[in-house]
């Protein structure tokens, strides 16, 4: 058993939990290897990146601020939640252990479904305990493919709603509500992913991951390791069908830019339409109460606008793109297990978790650069190859996004991975020991690469849970 203490941490009304453990410690060693659950201390993300210009900071900090701000439905100084949503601030979903991470250890939803007088029931795999989810529907009512995000509530009987009477999806049956699994065979789930250092991945040239997909061919082949880029275009390394370059936010990749992340959460996870994305996604009359697109660039700042003239023309979406492009990767902990390290890439973890790639050189003008000196030719320590693996039966997940198909997902990068409290695209799991078992089962990639861990000794094991945790 791990007994541990809570350290919590608020921002904008979300608590973000830490957990310490009072057990078990780094270096112990027992019958089998134990992940010691949540690193304590100081959370070592949410900050910009060093080298902001000044502008470059307000804009962050600007971004911040929206980040964190509460959705509303009749547009005001917010931008119109619903009709159908998840969450009504991005904060919420990305807190741990501070923002622009992941799910935080109380559950935000709980509080959110019956909101301002909302009639929502809490679906059966949202707990108070439990993570943040999504969840898609693989087949549609008349059974055709889906693949889509039915969203948990919607604004029926809020007060900022008068009128609007639709229902929520039928979740049920239940299954474990920890785990989210069992249950409705139907529906699959995903977490937030963590958005640290989204910036540097972001920045990351084409040709650099294009180059480390092919180098150490054999040693990979010898592994069954074949991970290839998103691709939507035919015989193509996960591509966007767009322009053909190289996809890399989201659990299968299928995001090519921050913008188009920011705006395609505004749009799916809040219900809040814009540029990028500028019909409701249920146009249900009596549902209506904002001219659409809500957000969009704001060339008359009102008295309600925050923040200098700069910061007040950009909408919401670009203003979280540049929170997350600004945002500096997590700090890991120091020490770090140089054991643990040494292992993780002895048997051949490395081969899909990349430990590091450089950005490119961002275009110079005058004195200035675009869109930042902190983003050009930086070593990003994300340990990820950003490209889309088979990871077997166990793990599939039944969608198909771009390029990426029922069992592929984009190796998640682990930087950050010692704060993190759920894992694996559905949040079924918090221990570490587990995730990498579950990473083994029938058509998995990191099948020989499990069977080389199981094969160390449980001191081996242990350090490599360390380092993890060290992340």
């Amino acid at each position: 058993m791990i007994l541990g203490s809570i350290a919590r941490r608020s921002f904008g009304g979300i608590v973000a939990v830490a957990l310490t453990t009072g057990v078990y410690a780094f270096g112990q060693t027992s019958s089998a290897p134990v992940d010691p659950g949540v690193r304590g201390g100081p959370a070592g993300a949410g900050t910009p990146l060093k080298s902001l210009t000044a502008d470059e900071t307000a804009f962050f900090q600007d971004g911040q601020a929206r980040f964190a701000d509460v959705e509303v439905v009749t547009k005001g100084s917010n931008n119109g939640l619903g009709p159908r949503f998840n969450s009504n601030q991005c904060l919420s979903c990305h807190s741990q252990p501070d923002a622009g991470g992941s799910s935080p250890a109380q559950n935000p939803l709980i509080a959110v479904a019956t909101l301002n007088g909302a009639k929502n029931t809490v679906p059966w795999f949202i707990t108070q305990n439990g993570p943040v989810r999504e969840a898609r529907f693989k087949r549609s009512a008349n059974g055709v493919s889906d693949g889509e995000v039915h969203n948990l509530f919607v604004v029926t009987g809020r007060t900022d709603a008068p009128g609007c009477n639709i229902a929520q999806p039928d979740f049920l049956p239940a299954g474990n509500p920890l785990t989210g699994q069992g249950g409705n065979s139907n529906i699959i789930f995903r977490i937030p992913t963590p958005l640290f250092g989204a910036g540097l991945i972001e920045a990351i040239p084409d040709s650099a991951i294009l180059a480390n997909m092919q180098s150490n061919a054999s040693e990979k082949s010898a592994s069954g390791i074949s991970g290839h880029a998103n691709a939507h275009l035919s015989g193509n390394v996960n591509r966007s069908a767009n322009d053909g370059t190289i996809t890399r936010f989201g659990w299968k990749a299928q995001n090519k830019s921050l913008l188009m992340f920011a705006g395609e959460a505004y749009n799916v996870e809040m219900g809040v339409t814009n540029q990028l994305f500028p019909q409701e996604r249920d146009e249900t009359p009596g549902c209506l109460f904002n001219a659409t697109p809500e957000d969009t660039l704001n060339f008359t700042p009102t008295p309600e606008t925050t923040g200098n003239s700069n910061t007040a023309v950009i909408s919401d979406i670009e203003a979280f793109a540049n929170f997350m492009r600004m945002l500096a990767p997590p700090a890991p902990a120091t020490p770090s297990s140089e054991k643990g390290r040494a292992t993780f890439a002895r048997i051949g973890c490395v081969h899909c978790h990349t430990p590091s790639f450089t950005t490119g050189a961002k275009i110079a003008s005058g004195s200035s650069t675009s869109p930042s000196a902190a983003l050009s030719n930086q070593t990003a320590n994300l340990y990820s190859d950003l490209l889309v693996h088979h990871m077997g039966k166990g793990l599939a997940d039944g969608i198909t996004q771009g390029g990426a198909g029922p069992d592929e997902f984009r190796t998640a990068p682990l930087w950050g991975v010692g704060q993190r409290i759920f894992f694996l695209h559905d949040g079924r799991t918090t221990n570490l020991v587990e995730v990498i078992r579950d990473h083994q089962s029938d058509g998995s990639e990191a099948n020989e690469v499990i069977k080389r861990f199981n094969r160390l000794t449980t001191r081996e094991q242990q350090d490599v849970i360390d380092f993890l945790r060290s992340l």
